[in-house]
């Protein structure tokens, strides 16, 4: 985690919001990201790593012949998406850890996935340039979140919005991952803006020239 972030408090403050997070979520489920998991989950192949799988919200959309290992920064999130994987009969290894530190060696996987999680890690270069690490080459790296939008009201009313969010769980409303995802290595081969630009769905891969 970045210097500046006070770890312990921003896990207790994620672990507190846990049993409380699919509820509040599914509203803006059905109005921003609708479709959103889907047009992830169906992409995924292989080996898939899923990024901040928070609660196991997509565990039930992924391919049935994948094999799924997800990590997250709450043992409270973990702990319902154990059980959720539990009521699905969905095999899935599952860790605590840090976007901006897999535990996991460099090209060990050929998907990984993050949805609605970039947001809010305290340094989104460091997660992407790990699961660029992680990735092995030629693999596939899924992106769905929301986005600082090109028009300049919806942004402002974003960037309001983010002083309140941030606050309470470090969540950000206008970041553009996007050039850090090309920064980082990564080809783009498929993006979308939808919802007035606030959302994006990427889909990328690590050229096998990259080596690991």
């Amino acid at each position: 985690m970045s210097k500046d972030v006070n770890v312990d408090r921003l896990r207790a403050k994620w672990d507190e919001y846990a049993p409380r997070y699919d509820r509040a979520i599914s509203f803006f489920e059905r109005m921003q990201f609708r479709g959103g998991r889907e047009w992830v989950c169906s992409q995924a192949r292989g080996e898939v790593l899923e990024v901040a799988v928070g609660t196991g919200l997509n565990l039930a959309l992924y391919p049935a012949d994948v094999r799924l290992t997800g990590v997250d920064f709450s043992q409270a999130m973990l702990e319902l998406a154990r059980a959720r994987a539990a009521e699905l009969g969905r095999e899935i290894d599952l860790h605590e850890g840090d976007a901006q530190a897999l535990p996991f060696p460099d090209a060990s996987f050929d998907t990984v996935v993050c949805t609605l999680g970039l947001c809010g890690f305290p340094d989104e270069r460091a997660a992407i340039a790990e699961m660029h690490r992680v990735l092995r080459p030629d693999g596939t790296l899924l992106l769905l979140d929301h986005v600082g939008s090109h028009h300049r009201l919806i942004y402002f009313g974003q960037w309001l919005v983010e002083k309140l969010t941030v606050r309470m769980l470090g969540d950000y409303q206008t970041r553009r991952p996007l050039p850090l995802v090309e920064q980082a290595g990564f080809v783009v081969h498929r993006q979308e803006r939808l919802k007035a630009g606030m959302v994006e769905r990427v889909a990328a891969t690590k050229p096998a020239a990259a080596g690991n």
